[in-house]
């Protein structure tokens, strides 16, 4: 049985200790956002799926373990009377593993729902005091504070102050609506909520923990990068500096922000993006190519 718990356990180590650790410290996840945000997505697919193994392994035999692997492999679900005839073992163990699954999606849909009515709270209100601007494809609200930001989800709308519209230049101003049609396109609010789910669930997991902080910078600097496709660096860093200052609800997605300067930063500072890119999807296509064959061997040996 030892052999069967070492694959499972040590992917949800590495998943949920290991990589998060190294993604936090490591430069190139901040040159190339979408490959880092790719890696902490994969991070929490592999902890949960290994977390959800490890009952298994604790509580089943090896023949039962290579009976469920092969009709897994095999596409071939258990029929009803398969299921029904279940020793008590493998029906905690199903059990078990449905349990440690349903958490993070049902954290996940927890997060969402709650989003779901602030953003609708927020909505009610802009129709009352807010005025559509065609031109600007926004809603602009009367507030000399700069702010621009949008509400994700299906009453998706980007919201423009009136101090903001006065202080930028056209360019400014549409640098800092791309950015924020990029987190619409690019649904982010669903990563938002993942990081959540994970942070709620399991507070003390350090891949919960650092990506609940990582995430949501890691998403700004991509929407960035959406952004600087129709405009130049330095509108757009401008922007957010002008826009530093500005306040947005909790469920939005603002240009500017406490990150804004480290931003500006990054934006303005030239870097060759292959570089980073090319070593970090070394470093990630090596380690899952080192960690699978070991996974194939330890379930193909006998229990």
């Amino acid at each position: 049985m030892t052999h069967h718990i070492l694959p499972p356990l040590g992917l949800a180590l590495a998943a949920g200790l290991l990589i998060p650790w190294l993604l936090v410290r490591a430069r190139w996840t901040q040159q190339v956002p979408r490959l880092a945000l790719t890696a902490w997505a994969l991070c929490g697919t592999v902890f949960a799926l290994s977390a959800a193994v490890l009952p298994a392994q604790l509580l089943l035999p090896g023949r039962t373990l290579h009976r469920i692997t092969d009709t897994a492999l095999a596409l071939d679900p258990p029929s009803p009377g398969r299921l029904a005839d279940a020793s008590l073992p493998e029906a905690v163990a199903a059990v078990a593993a449905l349990v440690v699954l349903a958490l993070p999606v049902a954290g996940f849909a927890r997060e969402l729902l709650r989003a779901r009515r602030a953003r609708a709270r927020h909505t009610e209100l802009l129709r009352l005091v807010g005025r559509y601007d065609p031109a600007l494809g926004a809603t602009v609200l009367a507030d000399a504070r700069p702010a621009v930001y949008c509400l994700p989800g299906r009453a998706r709308r980007v919201v423009v102050s009136s101090g903001a519209v006065s202080l930028l230049t056209d360019r400014q101003l549409a640098a800092a609506l791309s950015h924020e049609r990029a987190h619409i396109a690019g649904r982010h609010h669903l990563l938002v909520a993942a990081a959540g789910a994970y942070g709620a669930v399991f507070p003390r997991l350090p891949l919960a923990r650092l990506g609940r902080k990582a995430v949501p910078l890691l998403l700004e600097m991509a929407a960035d990068d959406r952004a600087l496709r129709a405009c130049s660096r330095e509108e757009l860093a401008t922007a957010l500096y002008t826009l530093a200052v500005g306040h947005a609800p909790r469920e939005a997605f603002a240009a500017g922000g406490p990150s804004a300067a480290l931003r500006m930063r990054r934006i303005l500072t030239p870097f060759h993006p292959g570089h980073p890119a090319l070593r970090g999807a070394i470093a990630v296509t090596s380690a899952v190519g080192a960690i699978a064959p070991l996974v194939m061997a330890c379930c193909a040996l006998p229990g």
